[in-house]
């Protein structure tokens, strides 16, 4: 089992550049696919969750190139060319890519079956076979979760269909399957939630009509091929944020290239909150999505009730934030968070479990956490801390190491690459003290 040792550093800055956005690079090998003709794709991000999209595609008919590192050319069929694979398509640990799959193939001709790997295959499916299934769509799951079977050649008819819960991955299966519905298909969402595949949707050339939390796809005849140009993934700068704010050096950490979507820098908005000095510089548009630098300096932070309303836009950056209210003045509290128990790892009581290692004071909401954070200059406990396969919990607690006495170990920490590969590198490289073993 791959694990982490993170010791206490004095200090981070310089500059970086984080990789590219997991959710974009998903979403552009996707509809660059269903495209007619050659779409460029740059800066994708080649990690193990989208390349289990890029290699789904391929299997579907996709001629796709990798031209570099994160160059990737697409040669796409048009929106009725993919054909069978003839095997079970493996997503692997990407949650976004089998549920953006399963409305993707819930209108095409043949039939399809979705796996991942033991974390995934766990992980609640229903949520994206409901709406299908109420579109015409014959989608079976085991229980509730994978695998995902798709039986094809069932038309599909266009729905509103209210979300019970804020989710980008289900809203986009249903887009996804409205391309082909008979009548235009509209997702009513009860909250914010990212709009990637809304913009990019957009810029391929499809009629997207979004009114508030209700947003509409008319059936598609065609995608336009597209040069897509993808930011750097916020979720992935999140743990430099956090680690700049705790130890940054008076010239502050700049991390260039962000991309600054909205729907999705929630985070931004809490730490400001507590008191965060964080500074957007240079700011610019990257095809669809808004681009910027950020500035982060060493910040004093309270602690806070953290709004409901911006749950949902920082629902994936929740396990570092966790590590930012420790090493706040006082109690921050967080409701209304309970998809973290849905996700990689049940993340509540995953980081609940590491932050009682580290002795830090708090209190477990059956949707969030209640952190008596440390006054400014005070260290955790060191020890060692089981990341249960989680990247997004392994890369937090490497942070942490920033405040603690003694060294972390991180176990099992391998689906780091799933998300975001050379982070270990690019976090020596800022300052912190980390090494895998």
């Amino acid at each position: 089992m791959r694990s982490y040792v993170a010791a206490p550093a004095k200090r981070v800055g310089g500059e970086l550049r984080v990789p590219g956005d997991k959710s974009i690079s998903h979403r552009s090998v996707m509809l660059a696919g269903l495209a007619g003709g050659r779409s460029e794709v740059t800066g994708f991000l080649p990690s193990e969750d989208c390349l289990a999209s890029m290699t789904a595609m391929r299997a579907l008919g996709v001629g796709i190139e990798r031209q570099g590192p994160t160059f990737v050319s697409v040669s796409g069929v048009g929106l009725r060319g993919l054909h069978g694979a003839g095997y079970p398509l493996d997503m692997g640990n990407a949650g976004t890519a089998m549920r953006l799959f399963t409305g993707l193939l819930a209108a095409q001709s043949f039939d399809s079956r979705l796996i991942g790997d033991a974390s995934l295959m766990r992980r609640p499916m229903e949520r994206v076979a409901t709406p299908l299934r109420a579109m015409g769509a014959d989608v079976r799951t085991e229980g509730g979760t994978a695998p995902v079977d798709i039986r094809g050649g069932r038309p599909l008819h266009g729905i509103e269909y209210a979300l019970p819960v804020a989710s980008a991955q289900v809203k986009s299966a249903v887009l996804f399957a409205g391309l082909y519905a008979d009548s235009p298909t509209t997702v009513i969402s009860p909250a914010m939630s990212r709009d990637h595949s809304e913009r990019m949707l957009e810029s391929f050339g499809v009629r997207i009509v979004t009114q508030g939390l209700r947003v509409t796809v008319h059936p598609a005849r065609a995608l336009a091929a597209q040069r897509i140009e993808v930011p750097g993934d916020f979720s992935s700068a999140a743990f430099f944020i956090v680690a700049a704010l705790l130890a940054g050096q008076a010239e502050g950490l700049l991390i260039r290239d962000v991309g600054l979507n909205p729907s999705r820098v929630g985070l931004l908005e809490i730490l400001r909150l507590m008191g965060a000095a964080i500074e957007i510089e240079n700011e610019r548009a990257s095809g669809a999505e808004p681009v910027a630098d950020l500035r982060v300096r060493a910040s004093a932070l309270r602690g806070i009730r953290v709004p409901p309303a911006l749950v949902p836009l920082a629902i994936d950056e929740f396990p570092v934030l966790f590590v930012a209210a420790c090493c706040a003045d006082g109690e921050t509290l967080v409701t209304g968070a309970e998809e973290l128990r849905l996700k990689e790892s049940d993340r509540i009581a995953a980081m609940s479990a590491g932050l009682t290692t580290l002795g830090v004071r708090h209190e477990v909401q059956s949707d969030g956490l209640r952190i008596e954070g440390k006054p400014a200059g005070a260290a955790f406990g060191s020890g060692e801390v089981d990341s249960h396969g989680d990247h997004r919990i392994a890369m937090a607690f490497s942070i942490a190491s920033l405040r603690a006495a003694g060294p972390i170990k991180i176990l099992d920490v391998a689906n780091v690459a799933t998300s975001f590969p050379g982070f270990v590198a690019l976090a020596c490289a800022a300052g912190l003290e980390l090494h895998e073993c």
